[in-house]
């Protein structure tokens, strides 16, 4: 069974949620707050959380930073503040998708098993597995990427974002590809989406994130993983 926190401090949405996910055949962990959500989270070791930025004691962007520290568990952000800023500011601390209230249920659940989607589906084994470039190797097969002999700790997304890139290495993968097959056909226009999370892969991977040589550009088409 898929475990979901909820974190809100307003009483209605948490209830709402919770009746409409545990019909679903979900479990359902709840917090009004910051703290509460990360004892929660450590404890009940959820499969995605459900997030609220407007916490009474810590801002949620906070709450993804310290649960980036140490799960990769998918997170969604459920905010009234549908700022294009606010929305960056959740992505690049670490958070998977955004949805704004007020929110339709079936957008939420949609959503939702397409983060844990992402999250679950295991890596084909191929011949070619394991992409070595001067400065990080990436193992298809383990879905895991080494820098310098350390293992470099990537969101469930970021993975999906580095993994598209590298099945096509060499290859120009367009926008709209690349959102589809990470986030879903739904998502083809949302293009901040990719700037967030190419910009994050980079700074994790790259020598010179700001002149990158592997992550690369093709400006105003796509992107191309190149060795």
């Amino acid at each position: 069974m898929t475990t979901v926190l909820v974190v809100d401090d307003e009483p209605q949405i948490v209830r709402t949620l919770r009746i409409s996910l545990t019909a679903r055949g979900y479990d359902v962990v709840t917090a009004s707050g910051g703290a509460a959500a990360l004892r929660a989270a450590s404890e009940r070791k959820p499969d995605v959380v459900v997030l609220d930025l407007g916490l009474p004691d810590l801002h949620g962007t906070t709450v993804i930073e310290r649960l980036r520290r140490w799960t990769s568990v998918p997170i969604i952000v459920l905010s009234a503040r549908s700022d294009s800023e606010d929305k960056v500011s959740a992505l690049d601390a670490g958070a998977d998708d955004y949805v704004t209230k007020p929110f339709g249920i079936d957008e939420l659940l949609a959503r939702l098993r397409a983060a844990v989607r992402r999250s679950t589906v295991p890596a084909l084994a191929d011949e070619d597995a394991v992409i070595e470039t001067e400065a990080f190797t990436v193992d298809l097969a383990a879905k895991k990427v080494h820098r310098n002999g350390t293992e470099v700790h990537l969101t469930p997304t970021e993975w999906g974002v580095l993994e598209v890139l590298t099945r096509n290495r060499g290859k120009l993968v367009s926008q709209k590809q690349l959102l589809r097959d990470v986030w879903g056909p739904e998502y083809e226009k949302e293009t901040h989406y990719l700037r967030v999370y190419l910009a994050q892969l980079r700074r994790k991977l790259e020598p010179r994130p700001s002149q990158p040589r592997h992550l690369v550009t093709e400006a105003g088409l796509g992107y191309r993983f190149e060795t």
